[in-house]
């Protein structure tokens, strides 16, 4: 075949299908930090908790909101506002739609962990960081969001991973390293969990529910 040869393209490396999330870092958090662990603290001492995805932890019952006083409402508050800036509803005015929240606290002694979860039947999840318990950046305790992708081309293959729209191989889940003040807003859908708690003193995060009507 005369001219025949390998082909050359110009190829364009797309990222599709973006899954959104927020970290937002709350400005002078002390106040509102102290208030909380307080709250928890106390709801601790007079209540067992349940079983969820804590391992070697405390979670209480979802209604923090009726026991966890003012500052329990501005967290509230707070992650309605970031939930409402990532959401869009077709043929809806984004000011009358009504959002609904549920709230629970974790405390993690050392060691604790979150096993892998989601959380159906709401549109978004949050999580607000009360007291890291003096982990620091490498003492464990990082939030991690899973890639909901990743297991159907391991099934198929061991090892293999895609190749980013950042030339890198793709990880099969992104950890996130917070600090006290900081709020994580996600798709409630979204496999997530909590690496084992690396620090000396308990540590104390706020998770959310957030739907809306």
């Amino acid at each position: 075949m005369s001219g025949a040869g390998e082909l050359k393209a110009r190829a364009a490396l797309l990222g599709l299908f973006d899954t959104p999330a927020l970290h937002a870092q709350v400005t002078e958090p002390a106040e509102t930090c102290a208030a909380l662990a307080a709250a928890v603290r106390e709801r601790r001492a007079a209540h067992a908790g349940l079983d969820r995805s804590n391992v070697g932890g405390w979670h209480s019952a979802t209604d923090m909101l009726d026991w966890g006083g003012e500052a329990a409402a501005r967290v509230a508050d707070l992650a309605i506002r970031l939930a409402r800036r990532l959401s869009h509803f077709d043929g809806r005015d984004p000011a009358e739609i009504e959002w609904s929240l549920r709230m629970w606290a974790n405390v993690s002694p050392p060691g604790a962990l979150n096993m892998s979860h989601a959380h159906p039947g709401v549109l978004w999840a949050a999580v607000f960081y009360v007291d890291m318990g003096d982990a620091g950046e490498a003492g464990g305790g990082e939030l991690y969001l899973e890639d909901p992708r990743f297991p159907l081309p391991q099934a198929r293959m061991a090892g293999f991973r895609m190749i980013g729209s950042d030339g890198q191989p793709q990880s099969p889940d992104k950890r996130i390293v917070t600090k006290a003040g900081d709020l994580i807003v996600f798709p409630a859908w979204l496999r997530h969990g909590v690496r084992p708690h690396g620090g000396t003193r308990e540590r104390i995060s706020i998770a959310m529910n957030l739907d809306a009507k």
